[in-house]
């Protein structure tokens, strides 16, 4: 069986507020984008990694990919205009029938090897598997007038993170029902899974240092992450 990794590196990052795409940024001297790559490319159980880009930012990532020399990126592909887009421009993208995928947040740079790991041993049992952390906030439901509706007990509740992991029939069959029911903007792929009843899904723990860059403030806390991990030579 092959393991695929696809890195969605389509966002503008408008968030930012800065004038190139977040994932572009360098944090502690490499680009996030470079970071990402770099944790599935060194994985020794990743055979393929396939990487989707905003299209009006596809040269400069195929340039960042090519001067940083990876091996086992196969394709650089322009991603859609949403999330769900670009994740199925990715998937639609591998013929083979017998193989897990792993759908990764490009901008989320301090992935570890043991969460890569344990995504594709789960995936030996399961045929969708998703990455959390605990919340250690209350989170409560609001509705339209911005009033609280809904406290859900806390130990039900987890954050999600990336990656979210398939079986390659399992998702392919999900986006293509999307496709077919035209819903274009589900916030993840575990959500179309889930929304079409196609598989349990389980949860691999994740860790508080795979952080997804959004806001300005990521950035800074990005450079502590980087710093740290580097001094324990983990990255």
């Amino acid at each position: 069986m092959i393991n695929y990794a696809i890195i969605l590196v389509s966002g503008t990052g408008s968030r930012t507020g800065l004038k190139i795409p977040k994932q572009f940024v360098k944090i502690s001297g490499k680009t996030i984008l470079e970071y990402s790559v770099s944790a599935f490319e060194k994985n020794k159980n990743i055979d393929r990694i396939i990487v989707v880009s905003n299209p009006l930012y596809i040269d400069l990532t195929k340039n960042i990919i090519q001067k940083s020399g990876f091996k086992k990126v196969i394709n650089v592909l322009e991603g859609g205009e949403t999330r769900q887009q670009s994740s199925y421009i990715g998937i639609n993208s591998i013929k083979d029938t017998n193989a897990k995928v792993l759908i990764h947040d490009g901008v989320r740079p301090f992935i570890s090897q043991k969460i890569i790991n344990n995504c594709i041993e789960a995936l030996n049992f399961y045929k969708a598997v998703n990455v959390a952390v605990e919340s250690s906030d209350t989170i409560f439901e609001i509705n339209d007038k911005n009033i609280i509706k809904n406290i859900p007990e806390r130990k039900f509740l987890k954050r999600c993170q990336t990656p979210q992991c398939f079986d390659i029939n399992i998702i392919k069959s999900a986006h293509e029902l999307a496709v077919k029911d035209s819903l274009y903007n589900f916030s993840d792929d575990c959500g179309l899974v889930l929304k079409y009843n196609l598989s349990d899904i389980y949860v691999v723990d994740g860790s508080m240092y795979n952080i997804k860059i959004t806001y300005p403030i990521d950035i800074e806390i990005a450079e502590i992450i980087a710093d740290k991990l580097k001094k324990e030579e983990i990255i």
